[in-house]
């Protein structure tokens, strides 16, 4: 891992010659989520991937932290290895998106299902119940409120997963992980995190018609409907935009448990 010198952001290097591209998680999620995908466009860019502040080994949030923090820890990340290309994921796509107004450094852009504010849907209902049940101390409640709330888990009862998503955190949080592993019990609180930045970008999409980055949009024909809406959405603002779904997958391709090869050969002909 290494640390950027302007904030305690830490990111993990792949690859070492071709265009510079950051790739940014979502919610759940480290740089380690990214493994594959990072692995599958080394040879032909110098990939970035960091941890979002309280994650990993990047420094702890701080009060008042939300959009405008997290952009800065990108723009630091930008600055310090000179990348000009960034992949989002969900939240990490709404952050991407936001900085793409404020820097101009960005020049490519590619996004996957940024759950942003859209005709009647909030993105983010879940979240008076999740901290409601994280403040009395049921982790895997809010967890699987989390996921309820993003689509996932349809049909599934809460009394039958709850048991088994508190085995699973019980059991991820085992001693013998290395420094730079955030068990799931750590993961689940940052969720707050990730609302906060979903809260504060909220707004028109016609704002988005700033952005001057060649912007790639990039979803899958198995993710729920909403998100699909918001990339119709984008899709009519945006300056310079082409949009791809992928198909077989859901929201969560990029990651390691996905098909991160199907998002990779997009991002190579796009970036490339």
């Amino acid at each position: 891992m290494e640390t950027s010198a302007k904030l305690d952001i830490r990111y993990r290097t792949f690859g070492g010659g071709g265009p510079k591209i950051v790739l940014l998680h979502g919610g759940l999620q480290t740089s380690r989520n990214f493994r594959r995908l990072a692995q599958a466009l080394a040879s032909s860019f110098t990939v970035y991937v960091p941890d979002r502040r309280g994650r990993g080994l990047s420094g702890p949030v701080f009060a008042g932290y939300g959009l405008d923090g997290e952009v800065d820890d990108l723009r630091a990340v930008l600055d310090e290895t000179g990348a000009g290309y960034i992949f989002g994921l969900s939240s990490g796509a709404v952050i991407a998106l936001q900085a793409a107004l404020e820097l101009p450094q960005i020049r490519r852009l590619a996004l996957y299902e940024p759950p942003i504010w859209h005709d009647t849907t909030n993105p983010v209902a879940w979240r008076p119940r999740f901290e409601k049940e994280l403040a009395a101390g049921r982790t895997a409640s809010a967890f699987v409120t989390t996921v309820k709330g993003a689509g996932g888990l349809r049909g599934v009862p809460r009394a039958a997963i709850t048991p088994l998503v508190r085995l699973g955190i019980r059991l991820d949080g085992r001693s013998n992980r290395p420094a730079d592993y955030t068990s799931l019990g750590r993961l689940v609180p940052t969720m707050s995190q990730d609302a906060t930045v979903v809260e504060e970008a909220a707004g028109p999409l016609t704002r988005f018609a700033g952005v001057g980055a060649e912007t790639l949009l990039l979803g899958g024909d198995r993710s729920p409907a909403y998100l699909k809406r918001v990339l119709t959405g984008l899709e009519g603002v945006l300056p310079q935009v082409r949009r791809v779904t992928l198909h077989g997958v859901g929201h969560l391709a990029a990651d390691d448990r996905g098909k991160p090869e199907l998002v990779a050969a997009e991002l190579r002909k796009f970036f490339g």
